[in-house]
């Protein structure tokens, strides 16, 4: 019994000890504080400004993520998203034997599920939900896949080959116009069954794979949702199995000589289409043919394949591109986003932040008048907003500081809403303090989720609606304690994948606008969020909610 009582005191002593060494340096500027009677606790409602930005053609090449299909959004517009990729021989310089023939030409491209909501049967079989799909999943649509005619370069001439070839979301044409189909034109995927075709769907059904093994003993495998079609035997008899001599002896030369996949979609009718967030670099195909072996005068079928995969390496890598076509694009989104109708001054009533060839919105914090200097009191504009300069001046101690984005849900109607949007340091195109938040989740998609952005509902007692909120406790606090921070502008985008923050570049920069993130290239939605113009209502409008230790 004393021993256990022992044991269980050493914490304690630990704690205390560590406690009261850490004590002495606890009261920093900015930064956490418990209150105490030496402190007021406050919370003020900072001025933000917050106008839109239109993104023109983007830089689209190597997506981690890519959109297929064609969808309408009634918010802002149609969107027709096709893709291109480069293939690479799994094994390069294969032996093929001259009596090789093709048995089936599959392609496998996995979707994302639902994980949570799979359902086991007893029967060992599986009942899945699709993941990262907008639209009815039933929707039919003309898929065509092809062989690309258009070589995707490493590297860029006009850059003397020192940097890569950069592909923009506008290309779709220059593929589209060298693509190449079978000996009579169709597309690769010419099977009877229009569901691979003419009325294809992403069907959430698992599959079924066969594999015989080398005993002759087949085996039947349940494999999770997939892309999972056949392409024309004939067409890689003749361009694989019998290709030119020397076109599969390396990578580089495979893709010389076979230039990669071409994928068109077409909306079939007036519904509204389905798009579907892909990992294609998981993808495959998987040539399976027989060899003729003669062995002491029998002769024996001996199955063997050939895998072309849509991933790459180091040594070997691939290029991707997506080509993101815009339609019959929303009225009021046209106008919110032309320059000409822009309010830099005290902001948008409403924010449309629109993924791939889209928009973002440009936040300036602390936007109150610049009447006192660096002191607070003194009446000599420094070019810092008083507000700041008096917090520095005050040594205000930030406990929270926080960006609320509401959903304009009149605007957005029965739209999809993307499930996160990022926010960013704008000025220098890199991420914010806050982003470093090293919260993980078992789906990477909500990962850094105490930093926030993620689509969260709220309780009826508090109004109800949608909304984003964002962490920015490090930005501000690191804006007092350092004078010279300077107070840069932020950006807000649609995300796909929050672990992303590099940039891609625009086509055409502009005085405003040279690169936006890359994450928000690959999903194409987009979400009303309401701004910080005149007409907003107050409970809805953007603010900087700040909850910070005042030292009396």
């Amino acid at each position: 019994m004393l021993k256990n009582s022992f044991f269980k005191t050493i914490p304690f002593l630990l704690f205390t000890v560590l406690f009261n060494s850490c004590d002495k340096e606890y009261n920093v500027i900015g930064a956490d504080l418990i209150g105490d009677s030496s402190f007021d606790l406050a919370k003020s409602e900072s001025a933000v400004v917050a106008y839109n930005q239109k993104i023109d053609i983007i830089q689209s090449d190597n997506l981690a993520i890519n959109a297929l299909g064609s969808y309408h959004n009634p918010s802002f517009g149609a969107t027709t998203a096709n893709f291109v990729t480069q293939l690479n021989l799994a094994a390069v310089n294969p032996t093929i034997d001259a009596t090789a023939k093709i048995k089936s030409v599959v392609l496998t491209i996995p979707y994302f599920y639902d994980k949570a909501q799979t359902v086991n049967n007893s029967d060992g079989s599986h009942v899945y939900v699709l993941d990262s799909i907008y639209g009815d999943v039933k929707t039919k649509m003309k898929l065509s896949i092809y062989r690309s005619g258009y070589f995707m370069r490493d590297l860029d001439p006009a850059e003397q080959f020192l940097k890569p070839q950069k592909y923009y979301t506008d290309q779709n044409a220059d593929f589209d116009q060298v693509k190449i189909g079978t000996s009579t034109g169709t597309p690769l995927n010419n099977d009877p069954n229009k569901a691979q075709n003419t009325e294809f769907f992403f069907d959430p059904a698992e599959y079924s794979v066969e594999t015989t093994s080398a005993s002759g003993v087949k085996t039947t495998t349940l494999k999770p949702p997939a892309m999972h079609l056949n392409l024309e035997n004939k067409y890689f008899q003749d361009n694989i199995l019998n290709a030119p001599a020397g076109s599969l002896s390396s990578n580089v030369a495979f893709k010389e000589h076979f230039r990669g996949l071409y994928f068109n979609v077409e909306n079939s009718g007036s519904n509204p289409g389905v798009l579907n967030m892909i990992d294609f670099k998981k993808g495959n195909i998987t040539i399976t043919y027989e060899e003729t072996v003669v062995t002491n005068g029998v002769s024996t079928q001996v199955e063997k394949t050939l895998v072309l995969n849509m991933t790459g390496s180091s040594a070997d890598p691939i290029r991707t591109a997506s080509f993101l076509t815009q339609s019959n694009t929303n009225a009021d989104y046209v106008n919110a986003t032309n320059p000409d109708n822009v309010n830099k001054t005290e902001g948008d009533a409403n924010l449309y932040l629109k993924g791939g060839e889209g928009s973002m919105a440009i936040l300036s914090l602390f936007n109150g008048p610049d009447i006192l200097g660096a002191d607070g009191v003194t009446q000599v504009p420094n070019g810092v907003p008083d507000e700041l300069d008096v917090m520095r001046a005050n040594k205000y101690l930030i406990n929270e500081a926080n960006l609320v984005f509401h959903v304009n849900s009149e605007q957005m109607k029965t739209s999809p809403m993307p499930q996160r949007i990022y926010l960013y340091d704008f000025t220098n195109s890199q991420p914010i303090l806050d982003y470093g938040d090293g919260s993980t989740s078992l789906n990477t998609k909500y990962s850094k989720y105490v930093y926030g952005g993620i689509l969260a509902k709220a309780t009826v007692k508090n109004g109800g609606g949608y909304y984003y909120k964002f962490r920015i406790t490090n930005h501000v606090r690191n804006l007092i304690k350092n004078t010279d921070s300077k107070n840069v502008k932020l950006g807000v985008v649609v995300t796909e994948d929050i672990n992303t923050y590099v940039f891609s570049d625009l086509k055409t920069p502009n005085a405003f606008l040279e690169k936006a993130p890359k994450a928000s290239v690959m999903n194409p939605l987009g979400v009303i969020v309401y701004g910080t113009g005149s007409t907003v209502p107050d409970a809805k409008k953007l603010k900087m909610e700040i909850y910070y230790t005042k030292p009396n």
